[in-house]
């Protein structure tokens, strides 16, 4: 491994530099859900952020990280649709240059969004192309700085600043998280979370939720070592396709998670109508797989206090 495995500090350190950056979403507290699954859930929805994901916080933390002289020469990230608007946003806000590597098949609502910030898009197909190898060369090709989605130690630090909220939060209401839940796709939320959690409350139990399918992370968890997807499961979660753990994210993260749960389909859906009817919230499928997790039972959280981060909202309707 070559780059280096981000701390606590730097989640703490990130924070610092993102205050007045991004938004400081709330805890959300909602009745008819405690009742639902029979825990107190303490909510973190990162679909209220700019950009309508955390996404922007990795983002803008690792624009900052760049030396001043580098960020002339701009941007180029890799993205199906959240960390691509993160970039985009940040860098409009740097005065930056941003060139995205998106698939063809990316939700409206991601690429449109991404254009919105002034970003150049690149399509690729996701099932014939690299994305990694499209970026690399575009970025040896103009001099720009490349940042990753997710295997990235500023990337992840800058992620783990929602957890790092969320406790505080907990801790001025008196509460203090038994188990954290969060969506994992290549890991970079799940590991910047795990750090801050470790540090400021260390006896909070950090789990994984992905799809059927994309569930590289819980079975790499329990094997001890990275394992891949075999590609070949539902596109519906479109944020967490991706084929295997990122080395940097899995050095934390076999660390420091406990598990991961697995939710279907169907289950997804079922947790997309909860948060609209019942919390009021647009949640996209990727961003409501740990919800998905509380409401099917397969998260046994029964009589604790669980932390719930609802990643991101950016769904075609």
């Amino acid at each position: 491994m070559t780059q280096r495995i981000p701390t606590a500090q730097d989640v703490h350190d990130a924070a610092a530099r993102l205050k007045g950056r991004v938004v400081r979403t709330p805890m959300l507290r909602n009745a008819m859900l405690d009742k639902a699954v029979g825990a107190t859930v303490l909510i973190k929805p990162e679909v209220l952020q700019r950009t309508g994901s955390f996404k922007l916080r990795g983002a803008t933390n690792a624009l900052l990280c760049i030396p001043e002289a580098a960020r002339a020469r701009g941007v180029v990230a890799y993205s199906s649709g959240n960390h691509a608007q993160g970039i985009a946003c940040a860098a409009a806000s740097l005065g930056m240059t941003a060139t995205i590597v998106m698939p063809a098949d990316a939700p409206a609502i991601k690429r449109e969004a991404t254009a919105f910030w002034g970003a150049r898009i690149v399509a690729y197909d996701r099932l014939h192309e690299n994305r990694e190898e499209i970026g690399a060369r575009i970025a040896a090709e103009t001099g720009a700085t490349l940042i990753p989605p997710y295997n990235h130690p500023d990337v992840i630090a800058g992620q783990g600043t929602a957890a790092l909220e969320l406790a505080e939060d907990a801790t001025q209401a008196g509460l203090v998280m038994d188990m954290f839940i969060t969506p994992a796709g290549g890991g970079g939320l799940t590991a910047g979370c795990a750090l801050a959690l470790s540090d400021v409350s260390p006896c909070t139990r950090i789990h994984t939720a992905e799809p059927e399918g994309w569930d590289d992370t819980a079975r790499s968890l329990a094997a001890g070592k990275r394992l891949r997807n075999d590609m070949k499961g539902s596109p519906l979660c479109d944020a967490l396709l991706t084929p295997i753990p990122g080395e940097l994210t899995f050095a934390v993260n076999s660390r420091l998670v406990t598990s991961g749960y697995a939710v279907s389909d169907d289950e997804v859906r079922a947790a997309q109508k909860f948060a609209a009817r019942t919390l009021k919230l647009v949640v996209e499928p990727g961003g409501a797989v740990a919800l998905a997790a509380l409401l099917s039972g397969k998260a046994a959280i029964a009589g604790q206090t669980v932390g719930l981060m609802l990643s991101g909202g950016n769904t075609d309707f």
